[in-house]
């Protein structure tokens, strides 16, 4: 399974942004991811949980609180993850990564810059 993210970028506080991950593969190993999200990582800071949601569209996603009603994570059947990010602020800029996870086996994108200048 290989991710492959787009859409960061540099934006004013205030402003949106849409990253979107696609993923390839096998069938039969894309059949097998049950989770897909988006973590971010801030200089001297570990790597956090942003957004999650489960393959299944029945299941609601969770996100962090500190993006609670301003991100929105939406998918296409673990081919696809998107994260719109509205009312961004400084504290957002991060490197943000995306990732799909099977039972036993999680992947990562290779990380995409986002910076939101104050």
């Amino acid at each position: 399974v290989q991710l492959q993210a787009s859409g960061g970028g540099l934006v004013q506080a205030g402003g949106s942004l849409r990253l979107s991950c696609a993923v390839s593969g096998t069938s039969e190993s894309i059949v097998k991811i049950i989770y897909m999200g988006w973590y971010r990582q801030a200089p001297g800071n570990q790597r956090e949980l942003v957004a999650r949601m489960g393959s299944n569209s029945g299941e609601r996603p969770n996100y962090a609180d500190s993006v609670k009603g301003r991100f929105i994570i939406s998918g296409d059947n673990a081919k696809k993850v998107d994260l719109l990010m509205n009312s961004l602020k400084p504290e957002d800029t991060a490197v943000y990564y995306c990732y799909a996870r099977t039972r036993n086996v999680a992947y990562w994108g290779q990380g995409t810059q986002v910076t939101v200048s104050s």
